[in-house]
């Protein structure tokens, strides 16, 4: 029997990077299925049991994100005996620059990275960019690094749908559409190259919402087995976990996949809190309103279940932000109110005044927005699925309001003098933001607190300028608007 025993000292991995530590074992019979492996990893008084995976080609692997400095210690754990009991070291050391960790719930609406810097998501939907090969992905990745999106949606499985009818280079599986996949053995060059892409999504300083299931399927994955589901997902969770900038989204559009019932969503949900160590944010995405019952009695999953972290929403009216956030007391965050585009879907050809509109009553409110483009193209190469360039006016507008939304504090609705007709939000008595959408009122009365001041800035939400208007403010007062669309009024206490 092989000698274990001897303790491996490893190169230091910063705080909320990735440590790797890899194996050579047999590559015999089905590695996926037949044989365990994982570690133990221990900081003085804390373990922290991780799962591992087979890597293809006698490989078996081991990843671990260590959120605190200091030299760990692990063993690893196999049901092979040359690869149990392995024992090694290494030293959390600082986290470089831009390396602000995992990002996690934060003052219950809002979100904020591990090391408590405030985070606003400001997200792009390209689903399977990712499968669209070498010079069209990084055609994508040269986009985002242009792009004010902090979070992109992206989907693991291809997908087949109007404009995405073909084949992808590789999927999750060993096999093919032509000869069947096996559903026991998993593709490692498909894992390396997803791999490859949230890496490279990390160093833009991109979050990867990961889409695990959607319904859109020609290959037999929307349909698995509540098993062969549950045996792709830990692989996942034991591949993909311990890269920082994971958020897990269950389904997009979920309540179309007619097969699975809400039972099976929660053991999903379950399984991912067992199997992740790091309690990655978690969230489900719908198709339908909430109060249409569709088919099997299918609605709107509850959001407000305990291990939901954030409420994932489709759904073009962003007056409800407010109410949503009272009814699940949890972030919101809008991943689809329609696309600014001109396809002939009609969820698809909302212009881009629209789209602005939908971030600033969004985000106005305390909530969050995901962006999205669908123009047509000679080549069916649209943004919304496949990446490539963008070609709508809304993102130079949205990186406007990224940067006014991160110049002040993240907003709440209660307290806020002047939302009942207004997309309105702010920290009481320090700051408001007050945006009119559509409508173009001439003037506006306001009421503010009478023992402090006020600066306003006038804010053109289009055109991207703002105006400091003259003077001070306090109490009851009258101000003067332009009578156009699309303008909002920043509201700043003056310090005393």
């Amino acid at each position: 029997m092989a000698d274990n025993t001897v303790n491996e000292q490893h190169p230091a991995t910063e705080q909320w990077g990735q440590f790797e530590f890899r194996l050579n074992g047999p590559a015999d019979g089905n590695p996926y299925e037949d044989n365990r492996f994982g570690a133990r990893f221990s900081l003085q008084h804390r373990m922290i049991e991780v799962d591992g995976f087979y890597d293809g080609d006698g490989q078996y692997v081991v990843r671990f994100m260590p959120d605190t400095l200091g030299e760990w210690s692990f063993t690893t754990i196999s049901s092979v005996p040359e690869l149990d009991a392995r024992t090694g070291s290494f030293t959390c050391i600082a986290p470089t620059h831009g390396n602000h960790g995992p990002v996690r719930v934060s003052r219950t609406y809002h979100f904020a990275y591990a090391d408590g810097k405030p985070f606003f998501p400001v997200g792009t939907t390209a689903y399977v960019w990712n499968h669209q090969g070498r010079e069209l992905e990084e055609q994508t990745l040269e986009s985002l690094k242009q792009a004010p999106f902090n979070k992109i949606r992206m989907c693991v499985f291809p997908k087949h749908y109007d404009y995405n009818l073909h084949e992808p280079e590789h999927c999750a599986f060993e096999g093919s559409l032509e000869t069947g996949f096996d559903l026991t053995r998993f593709n490692p060059r498909f894992w390396r190259h997803l791999e490859q892409r949230l890496t490279e999504l990390q160093d833009l300083g991109i979050e990867a919402d990961l889409i695990l299931l959607h319904p859109y399927d020609r290959w037999g994955f929307a349909k698995m087995t509540r098993e062969q589901d549950h045996r792709y997902l830990r692989y996942a969770m034991a591949r993909l976990a311990s890269f920082r900038n994971i958020w897990w989204s269950l389904a997009n559009e979920y309540d179309l996949m007619f097969e699975k019932t809400m039972d099976d969503w929660d053991a999903i949900f379950h399984l991912i809190q067992q199997h992740d160590p790091y309690q990655h944010l978690r969230s489900i995405h719908n198709w339908q309103h909430p109060e249409i019952h569709y088919r099997n009695n299918q609605h709107w999953y509850d959001h407000g279940k305990p291990w939901v972290t954030h409420a994932s929403i489709q759904h073009a009216d962003l007056h409800f932000v407010t109410e949503w956030r009272q009814q699940y007391r949890k972030p919101i965050v809008v991943d689809e109110c329609r696309y600014e585009g001109n396809i002939n879907h009609g969820w698809g050809n909302i212009t881009a005044e629209k789209m602005v509109e939908c971030f600033w009553k969004g985000m106005a409110q305390g909530g969050y927005v995901t962006h999205g483009e669908t123009y047509t193209h000679p080549e069916n190469i649209i943004w919304w699925s496949h990446g490539g360039t963008l070609h709508g006016q809304s993102a130079e507008r949205i990186a406007f309001l990224r940067r006014i939304m991160e110049q002040g504090p993240q907003l709440d609705t209660s307290d806020v003098p002047f939302h009942w007709d207004t997309e309105a939000g702010g920290a009481a008595g320090e700051y408001y933001l007050v945006y009119f959408g559509d409508s173009r009122p001439s003037f506006r009365e306001l009421k503010l607190d009478e023992s402090n001041t006020f600066t306003i800035d006038l804010i053109d939400t289009w055109n991207m300028t703002v105006e400091r208007l003259p003077g001070e403010y306090s109490g009851a007062f009258r101000i003067p608007l332009p009578g156009k669309p699309y303008y909002a009024l920043r509201i700043i206490r003056k310090p005393s």
